[in-house]
């Protein structure tokens, strides 16, 4: 087992718990232990990468803490609620509700604007169509994009398609984003900039934020490095806001 010992004595609340989380694989038959028992704590406004080696565990405890997998051992709790022994619909829905996601390919409907897009979590949520225009309006003001709402995807830039999924992660106020390898496919510039919005975002709003990222951009600007390598936590660097 291995203990992440930067667990600060601060009263933030704490958004994801892992206690000897374990996944094993099996690979014609043979077991493949990709996660080995992290013990694990992000607390509220994090800034957090986590980062590491292909075939080192990372994108497992990633899909882990999102619910996206199920343990083989552990448990994953996340804002105080075990999401480790939750299945089907329960799972689905809380998920939705609780972790906003961010990828490297930003998966946007083509066939819906950009509002249409931002809004589509908060239509499966129920949330009023006039709640819902606000609030849109809001974010898109936020990542500097009031005058696209009514833009297809294929008519954005890399950059904006990105600032898109972040105003989608961000507009129904989760409990965590998570992005996976959200500057793979911009270019250094675009990169920076995507990053210093977030990381703007991210302390006037308090949200939390969690990374799984190859790349220094990302890792220079993140509060808290974390280190995965063969399935354990090996270390943990922390930055000056």
């Amino acid at each position: 087992m291995n203990t992440d010992s930067e667990n600060t004595g601060t009263n933030r609340n704490k958004v994801i718990v892992t206690r000897d989380l374990k996944k094993t694989y099996h690979d014609n038959g043979v077991p493949v232990e990709a996660v080995r028992g992290i013990d694990f704590t992000l607390t509220e406004g994090e800034f957090t990468a986590i980062i590491g080696p292909s075939g080192s565990g990372k994108t497992t405890f990633l899909n882990l803490i999102a619910g996206l997998d199920t343990p083989t051992d552990g448990e994953v709790e996340l804002s105080g609620r075990l999401i480790s022994g939750m299945s089907g619909k329960e799972l689905s829905n809380y998920r939705r509700d609780n972790i906003g996601f961010i990828f490297q390919a930003y998966n946007l409907f083509p066939v819906l604007t950009v509002e249409e897009n931002i809004e589509y979590i908060m239509l499966l949520q129920g949330i009023h169509k006039k709640e819902r225009h606000e609030r849109v309006m809001e974010i898109l003001k936020q990542v500097e994009l009031e005058d696209f709402a009514h833009r297809l995807p294929s008519k954005l830039s890399g950059g904006q398609q990105q600032r898109v999924a972040v105003a989608r992660a961000m507009v129904s106020r989760p409990k965590l984003i998570i992005a996976d390898e959200p500057t793979a496919n911009l270019d250094s510039k675009t990169s920076g900039d995507l990053l210093d919005m977030m990381k703007r975002l991210n302390q006037e709003t308090g949200m939390t934020f969690l990374f799984s990222t190859h790349d220094e951009i990302v890792m220079k600007r993140a509060r808290k490095v974390v280190t995965i390598r063969d399935g354990l936590l090996f270390k943990t660097a922390e930055s000056t806001p």
